[in-house]
């Protein structure tokens, strides 16, 4: 199926006073280079090439977590990490936090709010208590068929969607489904609504919709320029004591035959995403309300599918934490833009308020990037920061980026393992894969010196807006720059 967002309609002078609709999807570990824009020429995602085609296609976005629980509590509050308090390992989202989110300040401003797909996260009043993921927050909505927890493919698995499951018995179609009936009774009613749909692809287990068994048979898909260990030898001896290094190997990405299998079954994942999102454009055309719908499409993390002989997700490097993100606003005159200015997931969230007409919180980290669709050429940060505090100590990391380098600090030591507080500095304009650190070489000491002030002032940041639970108030100083 392939989505018809139309361009114009004959009411869409009497439309120009109305709030605009607002539809947020968001996929579960896509990597940026899944897109035709990036390309990736052996992708089929056609209802995301027509978003492309109609707005702005981000070149440099990423989650300032990388990891799914983090991230969506990011996004739904426009927070970074250690603000939120939120993530595995540390705990849930705080009442106070919620109640700036995204939904509920929109929700007060008179739309409807609705939610379907994979919440990903608790909010509880004591930080330590750990309830199913959307247990409360789903009362916040007007519409909800989401969870529980991580959710399943099988559609009947799932309770709020379980009475789509006979015509749609892959979850990814479900959600669209849901999402449809979500705008009739939005439209039913007159007024504005706000759509988020969460996908659970492509996350693991590898179950994609047996529908579109035959949209990758026989494709075979080129390997990225840092697939392999031999491209990660490099790269910091932290960087490998967690998961993402034994992934690659369990995960079939070393072997040839069992990579391209892995690659065809992601992809068919993300195919079934698009179809979902075909369905929906198609009934905003049907209703003549396309003119009038602002759509965002992104993911809550990357995914190394062997780059760097990796596998899953986490760290800061590029696969890992940059993302797809395409924002369409019907409203405005030029399409098919690109723009290539840094943005991170917080920003999505000022971002809808700002479409909205709703005050943007004066302590979000995110940055509305509205600007940047009405002038792709201009920008609206000069840095971002990507948290890693999960998983094992040694893995854990401070990153900091500007337009064109990447700086990572990783802080753990084991001298009886010869590991040491190790710099990387990487150019992402000229060597994107992330190939060469230039950390030790004379000629970068001046970006060096930038983005070490640049780290250190996140860090300081951290120190003074920070929670003080869930284990992040430590960081501040276990993060302390030791190499000078």
């Amino acid at each position: 199926m392939l989505g018809c967002f139309g361009l114009s309609s004959t009411y869409a002078q009497s439309k120009t006073e109305q709030k605009p609709n607002i539809i947020f999807f968001f996929s579960d570990d896509q990597s940026y280079d899944t897109q035709k824009d990036f390309g990736n020429n052996k992708v089929k995602t056609p209802n995301l090439d027509v978003l492309a085609e109609n707005g702005v296609v981000f070149k440099r976005h990423y989650n300032t977590t990388a990891i799914c629980m983090a991230s969506r509590a990011n996004v739904m509050t426009g927070q970074l990490e250690y603000k939120t308090g939120c993530n595995f390992s540390h705990g849930s989202l705080g009442p106070k936090q919620w109640s700036s989110s995204y939904p509920l300040l929109l929700k007060q401003a008179g739309y409807r709010v609705g939610f379907a797909g994979k919440f990903g996260f608790a909010v509880s009043d004591k930080p330590e208590k750990w309830e199913m993921e959307g247990e409360v927050a789903q009362h916040d909505f007007d519409f909800w068929a989401g969870g529980p927890g991580q959710t399943e493919y099988q559609t009947i698995n799932n309770p709020t969607i379980a009475k789509y499951a006979e015509k749609y018995p892959h979850s990814s179609r479900a959600y669209g489904a849901a999402t449809i009936d979500f705008i009739n009774e939005s439209v039913d009613k007159g007024e504005p609504f706000c759509m988020s749909l969460f996908f659970k692809a492509p996350h693991r287990p590898i179950e994609p919709d047996p529908m579109f068994d035959d949209i990758y048979k026989d494709v075979v898909f080129d390997k990225l320029p840092n697939y392999g260990r031999e491209a990660g030898a490099h790269l910091s001896k932290q960087s490998k004591m967690g998961r993402q290094y034994p992934r690659f190997e369990e995960w079939g990405y070393s072997q040839d035959d069992t990579y391209q299998e892995a690659l065809r079954k992601y992809h068919q994942l993300i195919y079934g995403v698009d179809y979902s999102i075909g369905m929906v454009l198609a009934e905003l055309k049907k209703l003549n309300i396309d003119d009038n719908t602002i759509i965002i499409f992104s993911s809550d993390n990357g995914y190394f599918n062997g780059s760097h002989g990796l596998g899953s997700k986490v760290l800061p490097y590029e696969e890992g934490a940059r993302v797809p993100l395409i924002i369409v606003d019907p409203r405005q005159e030029h399409k098919a833009e690109t723009t290539t200015a840094i943005t991170g997931n917080v920003d999505i969230t000022a971002t809808i308020l700002d479409y909205a007409g709703v005050d943007i919180p004066s302590f979000y980290d995110g940055k509305s990037m509205r600007p940047l669709i009405e002038n792709p050429k201009t920008e609206i940060r000069s840095t971002l920061p990507i948290i890693q505090v999960w998983g094992p100590q040694a893995t854990h990391c401070l990153t900091v980026m500007d337009s064109r380098f990447k700086y990572i600090y990783w802080y753990y030591k084991d001298e009886n393992k010869d590991i040491y507080p190790t710099e990387e500095l990487f150019d992402i304009e000229n060597d994107p894969y992330e190939l060469v650190n230039l950390a030790n070489q004379s000629e970068y000491k001046s970006e060096l010196v930038k983005l070490r002030k640049v780290y250190d002032e996140q860090l300081n940041h951290w120190k003074t807006e920070g929670v003080k639970y869930n284990g992040y108030e430590k960081y501040s100083e276990l993060f302390k720059r030791t190499i000078q």
